[in-house]
């Protein structure tokens, strides 16, 4: 059955805000962990915006569960990655002025570079997922690379502004999902989802994990971490019944 990995990036950007020492992160994972999450995700940008390098370190030394490091494909992050030795490192296109990554990683016609890149990593027996969109051109190229898992990139879902064209994204994804499946890569689901629209992919076979960030930190601020986590757990656990 598919499971929950928290990206607790927005209770560092809480703590950003005043450069000051809370919330701590690493707690906020370490209850996440508590309540069920089976990975934690954090998307050190190249402009410190919210998780810093302290925190990746931090986190790599007392997780009790996995870290997912989503950083965009440079020679510094690479570096990175090699020395924290996360679960799985997840390649994503990045915008100094973005305010949230807004779309999937161009892999195709990036072939050899992401397979080079993404060498050094792989020989340490650390995974790597690329972030893309649900479009064959671009898993056919993530195949390529070598990576054992893609992440959809699900923000033109979240996104969409009426039913019909929620419905014309989610069928795009499950298409996507049934092809990449089709030919041996792994299937996680990330960006924009929340405890309303995560409920159209009930019966989607194929998914390993949801990716789920803003929508439990926001809720959290409300009913704390334990209680966000655990409602996200419970309905993706209700999937497998």
């Amino acid at each position: 059955m598919p499971v929950l990995v928290v990206n607790v990036d927005h209770v560092a950007t809480l703590r950003q805000q005043r450069r000051g020492i809370e919330p701590e992160p690493a707690t906020a994972a370490h209850l996440a962990e508590l309540a069920g999450a089976r990975g934690i995700i954090v998307h050190l940008r190249e402009d410190r915006r919210h998780i810093i390098d302290r925190d990746v370190k931090l986190l790599a030394s007392c997780l009790n569960t996995r870290m997912h490091l989503e950083m965009a494909a440079t020679r510094e992050m690479q570096g990175i990655a090699q020395e924290t030795n996360p679960y799985m490192v997840c390649l994503v296109p990045e915008k100094r002025e973005e305010l949230t990554t807004e779309g999937g990683l161009a892999v195709a016609g990036r072939v050899e570079h992401l397979r080079d890149y993404l060498a050094p990593i792989h020989a340490k027996g650390i995974k790597s997922s690329l972030f893309i969109e649900a479009d064959v051109t671009q898993i056919d190229a993530a195949k390529a690379v070598g990576s054992e898992f893609i992440e959809i990139h699900t923000g033109h879902f979240a996104d969409a502004k009426t039913p019909e064209a929620q419905q014309k994204e989610f069928e795009k994804i499950v298409r996507g999902i049934e092809y990449a499946r089709s030919i041996d890569l792994r299937v996680n689901l990330g960006h924009g989802l929340n405890y309303t629209n995560i409920f159209m992919f009930k019966d989607v076979p194929g998914i390993d994990e949801y990716s789920i960030g803003h929508s439990i930190i926001s809720r959290a601020v409300l009913v704390g971490m334990d209680r966000a986590v655990r409602d996200m757990v419970e309905i993706i656990r209700t999937f497998a019944e």
